[in-house]
């Protein structure tokens, strides 16, 4: 690990490269994933994370830990607008008044007066995606999110969301053992953030070969080289999540190394449809 990102001070060539430009919007390109944190431990892995250099937190009601969230926000002492803050609206509160409860829930949940990006967690078969988008375009108009977005979207999905309100992000699985093709050319052609949870894998990239070699010849582990790859990427960012601190650190000491043009093709070439996030309700459940 590098000893700018330990302390969390970079130059200013790695502090270029911490950010993607979505249209006009600077958005920092890795943020600390926070499923599965509850309670204390929420608080003071965003507080840790946030000192170790993350300046992007990615929550959503369904993790019932927003307000722990928001605490350990505020106990880093980085000020709001520094912070870019995500939450998510769940499948089931998907229509209008739904959206809109859920979002002034965040909202005084997080202790924030706006959320830098609000998403659809996950497509309802309910509801048209065309009144939850419109839900939340009422609340950017009302200053209180600043972009909008889908996650869990397929290209069909994200075809239809796009042609009707101005979608900022699509949040998708996505690591070198889950190609995600169309969807990163759909986000490029769309000015489009793509945003990958579960960037390691949940933990299966250490035992990959061609990735432990290539760490080898940077001198970074497996997991650091899934997330430069990604992050390397147009339009991409990626929120891995740990309840440990050095994992934290580690998965952030990615700013002083970058793959060849080679190592990013072989990198793309260990995609083996490797799904580990598939519930009932997920669309490709019912091929949309």
């Amino acid at each position: 690990m590098s000893k700018s990102t330990t302390s969390g001070v970079v130059s200013s060539e790695e502090q270029v490269a911490q950010f993607v430009t979505v249209r006009g919007t600077r958005v920092p390109r890795l943020g600390i994933g926070t499923f599965g944190m509850r309670g204390a431990g929420a608080t003071v892995g965003v507080r840790h994370a946030i000192e170790v250099g993350y300046r992007h937190v990615d929550t959503a009601a369904m993790y019932a830990n927003e307000a722990e969230v928001g605490r350990g926000i505020r106990e880093s002492g980085v000020a709001r607008d520094a912070l870019w803050i995500t939450t998510k609206v769940w499948h089931d509160s998907l229509d209008a008044a739904g959206v809109l409860r859920s979002a002034e829930a965040s909202l005084s949940n997080l202790g924030t007066d706006y959320l830098d990006l609000l998403l659809v967690h996950w497509p309802s078969r309910t509801v048209p995606v065309e009144e939850s988008l419109d839900a939340m375009l009422k609340l950017v108009e009302d200053g209180r999110v600043r972009q909008i977005g889908v996650s869990n979207f397929t290209p069909k999905l994200l075809r239809a969301a796009v042609n009707h309100a101005p979608i900022f992000c699509n949040q998708v699985e996505y690591h070198p053992l889950l190609a995600q093709n169309e969807l990163a050319e759909l986000a490029e052609r769309h000015k489009i953030l793509l945003t990958a949870y579960s960037p390691i894998a949940q933990g299966r990239v250490f035992k990959d070969q061609t990735l432990k070699r290539i760490g080898k010849r940077h001198g970074k582990n497996p997991a650091q080289v899934a997330i430069r790859w990604l992050i390397q990427q147009p339009f991409v960012a990626a929120i891995p999540r740990s309840n440990q601190a050095d994992h934290r650190a580690s998965n952030f000491a990615v700013w002083d190394f970058a793959l060849s043009d080679q190592e990013m093709e072989e990198i793309a070439a260990l995609d083996r449809g490797l799904r580990l996030v598939s519930p009932a309700f997920a669309p490709w459940a019912d091929r949309r």
